[in-house]
């Protein structure tokens, strides 16, 4: 590579025996949870790349499409800690975070850890908890660290929420704020499946619970070998100035109100380069951008009033954004 690639290029590069070890270990967890997910592995793949982007999911859908199971068989394909938290009105921020109690015995404050301190946390129906306790999160998906009684501990590495939530329930639930949403990496739906497929849940889900039957077919420490890896995958100045590009379009979008934030131009290039490397590539093209897009922003977006009442939707942005904006050619 001669000194105007290096300039142009960020990161250092990651060498081919490097990438076949990280193809190898998505393809392992790609597959395990493919045991039990029928006929969605676009929707797999992407809740890889947010894993392996250090990044939180957000699975928004009606029920019984799969959104608890699909981040269950995420879980359990990784031998690490796992919390599952059942969201609910009357939680309060200790039950996720955890709480200082007196001990009478030794006469000290201990400190007892809530489910947030796992590796993977599962946050089952989110929107239905109260604002106060799901801001109890914005520091732990944030920074990997959280602060009780002036008291900063650091979280585990990974450290991932997958949080599920369903769009047609208003009633007992609590629109998540922007600024939780915002830290989320993407937002995914999964969909109902087609009718092969349907069919081959019955038979697969029908009888045994094919879900308790999977093991774990990675660990903590790889996927965190492997997130450090993937940091490495290069990108060219062209395909970063896309990035900031289409984020800063999103800003001055006639239907919206409040855009994309730089957090969101840093969670486009790590999804990027995660792509790149699900696809055996040691660097990140403008198709990757485009691919990811409409799962990392419409999410981060604020419509005005009136482009909702007409029936706009911040996916539309992103799709009339992408089609007005030139992309580089490699």
């Amino acid at each position: 590579m001669s000194t105007t690639d290096r300039t142009e290029r960020s990161g250092p590069g990651i060498a081919r025996q490097d990438l076949d070890d990280v193809g190898r270990t998505l393809e392992a967890v790609g597959a395990n949870i493919r045991r039990v997910i029928e006929g969605k592995a676009n929707v797999v793949e992407l809740a890889l790349i947010a894993l392996f982007a250090e990044g939180h999911l957000l699975v928004e859908d009606v029920p019984g499409v799969g959104k608890t199971m699909l981040a269950k068989a995420l879980a359990r394909s990784v031998d690490c800690s796992v919390a599952r938290v059942q969201f609910t009105p009357d939680l309060l921020p200790s039950d996720v975070t955890g709480v200082t109690v007196y001990s009478p015995d030794t006469g000290t404050f201990d400190f007892r850890p809530g489910p947030v301190f796992a590796n993977i946390v599962l946050g089952d129906e989110i929107n239905r908890a109260g604002p106060k306790t799901q801001s109890a999160l914005l520091e732990s998906m944030e920074e990997r660290t959280v602060t009780i009684d002036g008291v900063t501990h650091q979280l585990a590495t990974p450290f991932m929420v997958i949080a599920t939530q369903n769009p047609i329930e208003l009633e007992g639930t609590f629109p998540l704020p922007e600024a939780q949403r915002d830290r989320f990496l993407m937002r995914i739906a999964i969909g109902y499946p087609h009718q092969d497929d349907e069919l081959a849940i019955l038979r697969t889900h029908g009888g045994a619970d094919r879900l308790a039957e999977l093991r774990p077919v990675t660990d903590a420490a790889t996927v965190a070998h492997t997130i450090r890896t993937i940091r490495t995958v290069s990108v060219t100045e062209p395909v970063e100035r896309y990035i900031v590009a289409m984020c800063r379009a999103t800003r001055a979008h006639r239907d919206v109100e409040l855009g994309a934030s730089p957090r969101a131009s840093v969670a486009l290039l790590r999804a990027s380069r995660t792509a790149a490397a699900v696809a055996g590539r040691d660097h990140v093209t403008p198709d990757d951008v485009k691919r990811l897009a409409p799962h990392v922003l419409p999410h981060r977006l604020i419509l005005r009033p009136e482009a909702e009442l007409a029936g706009h939707a911040a996916g539309e942005v992103i799709a009339d954004i992408l089609d007005g904006l030139p992309a580089p050619t490699e």
